[in-house]
């Protein structure tokens, strides 16, 4: 009867450790997977229609929001321009982004083409 249990035993001890295995080999791509894809699927979004004012919120608040105060994102910074008064249009915004101006640094290179529209479009849109 022991011989029975040990044998069973056994073979579901090598199971278990053939799905820690797996999990291990496959985890780190499943949980990969699922991060990228919120933030990959809105900042590639197009910084027109409604998926831009979510994804422009979401890099405003990530890479402007300590500088700038900007109700509509709920950020208080205080080292740059309060843009809740900005009269820039969209355009304008994207070229500060882009190519910096004063204090503030060029975003050209950190953000990606469609997260410097989509900022732009948000803010430009909160006017």
């Amino acid at each position: 009867m022991l011989k029975r249990v040990d044998s069973f035993l056994a073979v579901l001890s090598w199971a278990a450790a053939a799905v820690l295995v797996l999990m291990l080999l496959i985890g780190p791509q499943v949980i990969a997977e699922d991060k990228s894809e919120p933030t990959g699927g809105a900042a590639g979004s197009a910084p027109s229609g409604s998926g831009a004012a979510p994804a422009g919120k979401q890099v405003f608040t990530d890479n402007c929001g300590s500088c700038h105060t900007l109700q509509a994102a709920g950020t208080n910074g205080q080292v740059g321009p309060d843009l809740d008064d900005v009269s820039l249009g969209a355009a304008e915004i994207e070229g500060v982004v882009r190519s910096g101006r004063g204090g503030m640094p060029s975003f050209d290179g950190r953000l990606s083409d469609a997260e410097i529209s989509a900022v732009a479009a948000f803010v430009a849109g909160q006017r």
